[in-house]
């Protein structure tokens, strides 16, 4: 199919950007790689009166001071995997990036179109959730910060205002002795989730008792979506449970059933995936695992 008739503006900066968006209201869009909003447009699911590409409007690199590690809003998925800030400081994401698309939505793809978008299996939604990673909104009002926890609504909508626009993504750098994974599952390769996991675990500095773990999962929910693996204090990587962790994860979920996959599958998957994130993640906290 063809795409609807629009206009096309291409902003010189985020705050023309916020200008135009708040003079074209529900009818403009913002264009940043494309690979989410010209399908939509093609399939006639979406039906903008004016494009506001916004690719002009920042060149900066991805960045790291006062513990955080910047990634502005335009900053590629390819940058997202090579880039040495983003492997040393955000592994997790620089992992999970892998599983996005295919080679050509991650030369064009951006880290602020992809949360904006607020795709239910997004891989980076996932990991912004477990990491408390942070954006940074621009509107007509100024600059405000969000965290992840706080930006997804519901399918394919954020809290975000109709003039707003991701800026930055702020991640905190990743500790010493913080270890990470991401599982996905997928019908093929390139498809959607079915379920994705991204896991952290922290551990004290002189022990090997677990004293933070978090997890996020995809495809589960209308959107992405925090879960509290419930370890016990005190709990060492050795001693700790973490198939029964899974499964108290898995037991909360009420995923849905769609052509892809039943609401009982993907909560199987999940308890799996959970478990082996979990188990992975804190054998890189220990160094048994790279």
């Amino acid at each position: 199919m063809v795409a609807p008739a629009f206009d096309y503006v291409a902003a010189e900066s985020y705050d023309e950007a916020v200008r135009l968006l708040a003079a074209g209201g529900e009818d403009a869009k913002i264009l940043a790689g494309g690979q989410s909003l010209m399908p939509m447009l093609n399939l006639r699911l979406a039906h903008p009166e004016l494009l506001i590409d916004i690719n002009q409007a920042d060149q900066r690199s991805p960045s790291v001071a006062g513990g955080l590690l910047r990634l502005p809003a335009l900053t590629r998925h390819r940058v997202l995997l090579e880039h040495d800030l983003v492997r040393q400081h955000c592994p997790l994401l620089a992992d999970a990036i892998r599983h996005v698309g295919n080679v050509r939505v991650r030369n064009r793809g951006t880290i602020g179109g992809s949360l904006a978008h607020a795709d239910p299996t997004s891989e980076i939604g996932s990991c912004a959730l477990v990491t408390g990673a942070q954006v940074v909104v621009r509107g007509p009002d100024g600059d405000r910060t969000v965290p992840a926890a706080e930006l997804f609504d519901t399918y394919w909508t954020t809290t975000m205002a109709p003039a707003e626009v991701i800026t930055d993504v702020l991640i905190p750098v990743a500790r010493p002795r913080q270890g990470w994974s991401f599982q996905e599952m997928v019908r093929r390769t390139s498809d959607f989730a079915i379920v994705a996991v991204a896991a952290l675990v922290e551990l004290d500095e002189r022990a090997e008792v677990i004293i933070a773990a978090r997890v996020a999962l995809a495809g589960v929910a209308d959107r992405v979506t925090l879960a509290d693996p419930e370890l016990p204090a005190e709990v060492t990587c050795a001693d700790a449970d973490f198939d029964a962790a899974g499964a108290a994860i898995a037991d909360r979920l009420e995923p849905a059933t769609d052509v892809h996959a039943s609401g009982e599958y993907r909560r199987r998957l999940a308890r799996v995936l959970v478990a082996r994130a979990l188990r992975q993640a804190c054998a890189r906290a220990t160094g048994a695992a790279t």
